[in-house]
């Protein structure tokens, strides 16, 4: 902890070297979160650099009260979040006729997916449902956070979030009963 306040400060400070190490520390584990948010690994890498460049404009409004990693992720994912709402377009129409709620498909199915595939398959959502889903389900941000920060209603983002659930299920059906858990590809805009 004390290391972690050290090398915070000697950023603070201009200071090159801790500013890279800083970078290296946090970033594996950020891309991980922009990656989420991203339709492209080229994306996701950009949303970082951008990210860290806010960090590292705003890391004298840190107040080294609670976590650092939490208020490091809080500006890479408001960052991801800007660059998806300037460059894409961010949509909140489904493109599919329905996405009715339909159950989970079985544990079997997502024990036996790689990562990879499970990444691939959310990032193959639309950009307003992958949005939300992450924000709200791995995030852990409110409806009303969400809604806010995406200048939505509150019931819009419940209406994704479940939406966005409905299709991932709807896909693990389709993977299930075809057992094609090596061919998710993700269509890329």
């Amino acid at each position: 902890m004390r290391d972690e306040i050290s090398l915070i400060e000697a950023c603070i400070k201009q200071n090159r070297a801790a500013q890279q190490k800083l970078y290296e520390l946090f970033a594996p584990k950020m891309l991980g979160v922009c990656y989420r948010y991203a339709s492209s690994r080229e994306e996701a890498e950009d949303m970082l650099q951008e990210g860290f460049i806010r960090v590292f404009q705003k890391l004298d409004t840190f107040r080294f009260q609670g976590s650092f990693e939490g208020w490091l992720r809080r500006i890479i994912v408001n960052t991801a979040i800007n660059i998806i709402r300037k460059y894409q377009n961010l949509k909140y129409e489904c493109d599919i006729d329905s996405a009715e709620y339909t159950p989970a498909a079985s544990g079997d199915v997502i024990a036996s997916m790689y990562t990879r595939e499970v990444i691939d398959l959310v990032r193959s959502l639309p950009n307003g449902y992958r949005t939300v889903l992450n924000l709200y389900a791995i995030e852990g941000y409110s409806h009303k956070e969400i809604a806010d920060m995406l200048g939505i209603n509150e019931s819009s983002s419940r209406s994704q979030y479940t939406r966005a659930k409905a299709l991932l299920a709807k896909r693990l059906e389709k993977i299930e009963a075809f057992g094609i858990t090596e061919h998710v590809k993700v269509s890329h805009p």
